[in-house]
Protein backbone atom coordinates (compact mmCIF):
# COMPACT_ATOMS: atom_id res chain seq x y z
CA UNK A 1 0.00 0.00 0.00
CA UNK A 2 2.87 2.49 0.94
CA UNK A 3 4.31 1.99 -2.51
CA UNK A 4 1.27 2.72 -4.53
CA UNK A 5 0.80 5.92 -2.32
CA UNK A 6 4.24 6.94 -3.39
CA UNK A 7 3.35 6.06 -7.19
CA UNK A 8 0.73 8.54 -6.69
CA UNK A 9 2.19 10.96 -5.23
CA UNK A 10 4.92 10.57 -7.76
CA UNK A 11 2.24 10.64 -10.25
CA UNK A 12 1.13 14.16 -9.48
CA UNK A 13 4.57 15.63 -9.03
CA UNK A 14 5.44 14.51 -12.32
CA UNK A 15 2.40 15.95 -14.03
CA UNK A 16 2.58 19.14 -12.19
CA UNK A 17 6.14 19.91 -13.52
CA UNK A 18 5.84 18.27 -16.97
CA UNK A 19 2.26 19.14 -18.22
CA UNK A 20 1.05 21.43 -15.43
CA UNK A 21 -1.77 19.05 -14.78
CA UNK A 22 -3.10 17.61 -11.39
CA UNK A 23 -4.25 13.65 -10.94
CA UNK A 24 -7.32 14.53 -12.69
CA UNK A 25 -5.52 13.92 -15.47
CA UNK A 26 -6.01 10.65 -14.97
CA UNK A 27 -9.78 10.57 -15.43
CA UNK A 28 -10.92 10.35 -11.80
CA UNK A 29 -14.07 12.28 -13.05
CA UNK A 30 -16.70 12.37 -13.79
CA UNK A 31 -16.92 9.69 -10.59
CA UNK A 32 -20.20 8.21 -12.41
CA UNK A 33 -19.00 7.47 -15.31
CA UNK A 34 -15.20 6.30 -14.25
CA UNK A 35 -16.97 3.61 -11.85
CA UNK A 36 -19.31 1.83 -14.40
CA UNK A 37 -16.21 2.13 -16.84
CA UNK A 38 -14.73 0.50 -14.32
CA UNK A 39 -17.32 -2.38 -13.72
CA UNK A 40 -18.23 -2.57 -17.22
CA UNK A 41 -14.98 -3.69 -17.61
CA UNK A 42 -14.30 -5.85 -14.72
CA UNK A 43 -17.19 -8.00 -15.25
CA UNK A 44 -16.20 -8.31 -18.69
CA UNK A 45 -12.86 -9.63 -18.38
CA UNK A 46 -13.78 -11.80 -15.43
CA UNK A 47 -16.71 -13.17 -17.06
CA UNK A 48 -14.27 -13.89 -20.13
CA UNK A 49 -11.75 -15.32 -17.75
CA UNK A 50 -14.27 -17.69 -16.26
CA UNK A 51 -15.69 -18.61 -19.59
CA UNK A 52 -12.45 -19.91 -21.05
CA UNK A 53 -11.80 -21.97 -17.62
CA UNK A 54 -15.28 -23.83 -18.09
CA UNK A 55 -14.21 -24.49 -21.71
CA UNK A 56 -10.97 -26.20 -20.40
CA UNK A 57 -12.78 -27.76 -17.79
CA UNK A 58 -14.92 -29.40 -20.16
CA UNK A 59 -12.32 -30.38 -22.67
CA UNK A 60 -10.68 -31.85 -20.04
CA UNK A 61 -13.13 -33.38 -18.02
CA UNK A 62 -12.08 -31.58 -14.47
CA UNK A 63 -14.58 -30.30 -11.60
CA UNK A 64 -14.36 -26.93 -10.02
CA UNK A 65 -14.66 -26.84 -6.16
CA UNK A 66 -14.18 -24.10 -3.38
CA UNK A 67 -11.11 -24.53 -1.75
CA UNK A 68 -11.03 -26.47 1.80
CA UNK A 69 -8.82 -23.34 3.30
CA UNK A 70 -10.56 -20.90 1.81
CA UNK A 71 -12.14 -18.21 4.72
CA UNK A 72 -13.66 -14.71 4.06
CA UNK A 73 -10.40 -13.67 5.55
CA UNK A 74 -8.33 -15.23 3.10
CA UNK A 75 -11.62 -14.34 0.00
CA UNK A 76 -10.62 -11.06 0.65
CA UNK A 77 -7.24 -10.92 1.12
CA UNK A 78 -7.05 -12.62 -2.22
CA UNK A 79 -8.74 -9.71 -3.76
CA UNK A 80 -6.70 -7.40 -2.48
CA UNK A 81 -3.66 -8.70 -3.54
CA UNK A 82 -5.18 -8.39 -7.38
CA UNK A 83 -5.89 -4.96 -6.40
CA UNK A 84 -2.61 -4.16 -5.26
CA UNK A 85 -1.11 -5.47 -8.21
CA UNK A 86 -3.11 -3.94 -10.36
CA UNK A 87 -3.16 -0.71 -9.40
CA UNK A 88 0.56 -0.82 -9.47
CA UNK A 89 1.22 -1.72 -12.70
CA UNK A 90 -1.42 0.45 -13.99
CA UNK A 91 -0.19 3.70 -12.74
CA UNK A 92 3.63 2.33 -13.98
CA UNK A 93 2.18 1.57 -16.94
CA UNK A 94 -1.00 3.63 -17.99
CA UNK A 95 -0.81 6.02 -15.38
CA UNK A 96 0.75 9.71 -15.60
CA UNK A 97 3.91 8.60 -17.76
CA UNK A 98 1.38 7.66 -20.53
CA UNK A 99 -0.20 10.62 -20.62
CA UNK A 100 2.75 12.69 -20.94
CA UNK A 101 3.85 10.42 -23.66
CA UNK A 102 0.28 11.02 -25.50
CA UNK A 103 0.58 14.37 -24.77
CA UNK A 104 4.01 14.84 -26.02
CA UNK A 105 4.20 12.34 -29.30
CA UNK A 106 0.92 11.19 -29.57
CA UNK A 107 -2.12 8.30 -29.16
CA UNK A 108 -0.24 5.63 -31.32
CA UNK A 109 3.60 5.93 -30.38
CA UNK A 110 1.90 5.90 -26.65
CA UNK A 111 0.12 2.90 -26.96
CA UNK A 112 2.82 1.05 -28.56
CA UNK A 113 5.39 1.85 -26.13
CA UNK A 114 3.13 0.96 -22.75
CA UNK A 115 2.45 -2.28 -24.99
CA UNK A 116 6.18 -3.11 -25.71
CA UNK A 117 6.79 -1.86 -21.86
CA UNK A 118 4.65 -4.03 -20.26
CA UNK A 119 5.27 -7.07 -22.27
CA UNK A 120 9.50 -6.51 -21.27
CA UNK A 121 8.51 -5.81 -17.55
CA UNK A 122 6.75 -9.28 -17.26
CA UNK A 123 10.10 -10.64 -18.40
CA UNK A 124 11.40 -9.97 -14.92
CA UNK A 125 8.28 -10.42 -12.70
CA UNK A 126 7.16 -13.79 -14.37
CA UNK A 127 11.43 -14.20 -13.96
CA UNK A 128 11.49 -16.48 -17.31
CA UNK A 129 14.60 -13.88 -18.73
CA UNK A 130 16.90 -16.10 -20.63
CA UNK A 131 14.78 -18.46 -22.23
CA UNK A 132 13.98 -17.72 -25.47
CA UNK A 133 10.62 -19.68 -25.51
CA UNK A 134 9.21 -18.61 -22.59
CA UNK A 135 10.15 -14.83 -23.28
CA UNK A 136 8.52 -14.63 -26.56
CA UNK A 137 5.19 -16.36 -25.33
CA UNK A 138 5.18 -14.12 -22.45
CA UNK A 139 5.92 -10.82 -24.27
CA UNK A 140 3.36 -11.76 -26.87
CA UNK A 141 0.66 -12.62 -24.17
CA UNK A 142 1.18 -9.46 -21.96
CA UNK A 143 1.98 -6.87 -24.48
CA UNK A 144 -1.16 -7.87 -26.26
CA UNK A 145 -2.90 -6.83 -22.89
CA UNK A 146 -0.96 -4.03 -22.69
CA UNK A 147 -1.67 -2.58 -26.15
CA UNK A 148 -5.45 -3.24 -25.20
CA UNK A 149 -5.22 -1.84 -21.97
CA UNK A 150 -3.49 1.57 -23.17
CA UNK A 151 -6.09 1.81 -26.14
CA UNK A 152 -8.73 1.93 -23.32
CA UNK A 153 -7.12 5.20 -21.71
CA UNK A 154 -6.25 6.73 -24.42
CA UNK A 155 -9.92 6.53 -25.78
CA UNK A 156 -11.34 6.72 -22.71
CA UNK A 157 -9.15 9.49 -20.98
CA UNK A 158 -9.39 7.50 -17.94
CA UNK A 159 -7.30 4.94 -16.23
CA UNK A 160 -10.88 3.23 -15.10
CA UNK A 161 -11.04 1.08 -17.64
CA UNK A 162 -8.03 -0.48 -17.89
CA UNK A 163 -7.73 -1.19 -14.31
CA UNK A 164 -11.48 -2.94 -14.38
CA UNK A 165 -10.31 -4.96 -17.91
CA UNK A 166 -7.21 -5.74 -15.97
CA UNK A 167 -8.33 -6.09 -12.07
CA UNK A 168 -11.15 -8.69 -13.98
CA UNK A 169 -8.69 -11.20 -15.40
CA UNK A 170 -6.44 -10.93 -13.05
CA UNK A 171 -8.64 -11.68 -10.34
CA UNK A 172 -10.50 -14.14 -12.00
CA UNK A 173 -7.50 -16.11 -13.46
CA UNK A 174 -4.99 -15.81 -10.33
CA UNK A 175 -7.73 -16.00 -7.45
CA UNK A 176 -10.74 -17.79 -8.61
CA UNK A 177 -9.30 -20.73 -10.47
CA UNK A 178 -5.94 -20.53 -8.55
CA UNK A 179 -3.47 -20.29 -11.49
CA UNK A 180 -1.68 -17.27 -10.09
CA UNK A 181 1.62 -17.24 -8.31
CA UNK A 182 -0.21 -17.26 -4.99
CA UNK A 183 -0.92 -20.68 -4.74
CA UNK A 184 -4.52 -22.20 -3.68
CA UNK A 185 -6.93 -19.45 -3.42
CA UNK A 186 -11.26 -20.06 -3.74
CA UNK A 187 -11.52 -22.88 -6.50
CA UNK A 188 -9.23 -25.87 -6.66
CA UNK A 189 -9.42 -28.81 -9.44
CA UNK A 190 -10.44 -32.19 -8.87
CA UNK A 191 -6.54 -33.09 -11.38
CA UNK A 192 -4.03 -31.18 -13.16
CA UNK A 193 -4.78 -31.89 -16.84
CA UNK A 194 -3.63 -29.43 -19.98
CA UNK A 195 -5.91 -29.63 -23.48
CA UNK A 196 -3.55 -32.01 -25.43
CA UNK A 197 -4.85 -31.14 -28.97
CA UNK A 198 -2.22 -27.47 -30.06
CA UNK A 199 -5.59 -26.21 -31.97
CA UNK A 200 -7.57 -26.42 -29.11
CA UNK A 201 -4.51 -24.49 -26.65
CA UNK A 202 -4.48 -22.35 -29.52
CA UNK A 203 -8.10 -21.54 -29.29
CA UNK A 204 -8.75 -21.09 -26.02
CA UNK A 205 -5.80 -19.59 -24.42
CA UNK A 206 -4.96 -17.15 -27.58
CA UNK A 207 -7.91 -16.18 -29.71
CA UNK A 208 -10.64 -16.21 -27.40
CA UNK A 209 -9.05 -13.50 -25.35
CA UNK A 210 -6.69 -11.75 -27.53
CA UNK A 211 -9.39 -11.66 -30.46
CA UNK A 212 -12.49 -10.80 -27.85
CA UNK A 213 -11.12 -8.19 -25.23
CA UNK A 214 -9.81 -6.30 -28.31
CA UNK A 215 -13.30 -6.20 -29.87
CA UNK A 216 -15.17 -6.32 -26.80
CA UNK A 217 -13.07 -2.93 -24.92
CA UNK A 218 -13.45 -0.87 -28.24
CA UNK A 219 -17.03 -1.75 -27.97
CA UNK A 220 -16.84 -0.62 -24.60
CA UNK A 221 -15.33 2.42 -25.44
CA UNK A 222 -17.25 3.28 -27.93
CA UNK A 223 -20.60 3.54 -26.12
CA UNK A 224 -18.98 4.98 -22.39
CA UNK A 225 -16.12 6.94 -23.38
CA UNK A 226 -16.57 9.03 -26.87
CA UNK A 227 -18.62 11.75 -25.29
CA UNK A 228 -15.87 12.08 -23.04
CA UNK A 229 -13.11 12.11 -25.15
CA UNK A 230 -14.83 14.59 -27.59
CA UNK A 231 -14.78 17.30 -25.16
CA UNK A 232 -10.92 16.26 -24.52
CA UNK A 233 -8.78 17.35 -27.54
CA UNK A 234 -5.27 16.74 -25.88
CA UNK A 235 -5.02 13.24 -27.67
CA UNK A 236 -4.99 12.03 -31.23
CA UNK A 237 -8.61 10.44 -31.46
Amino acid sequence: MLGIIVQISLSWIILRIVVKKDLTALGIKPIGTRSLQFLIGFMFTALLCASIQMIDAILTNTNWELSSKLTLIKGLNAFWLNVKGVVFEELIFRGALLFIIIHKFGAKIGILISGVSFGIYHWFSYGVLGDIGSMTVVFFITAMSGLVWAYAFSKTKSIALPIGLHLGWNFTFNSIFSKGPWGEQILVPDKVEFISNSILNIVVYFVLPYVVVPIVTWLLIRFYGRKYSESNKLFIT
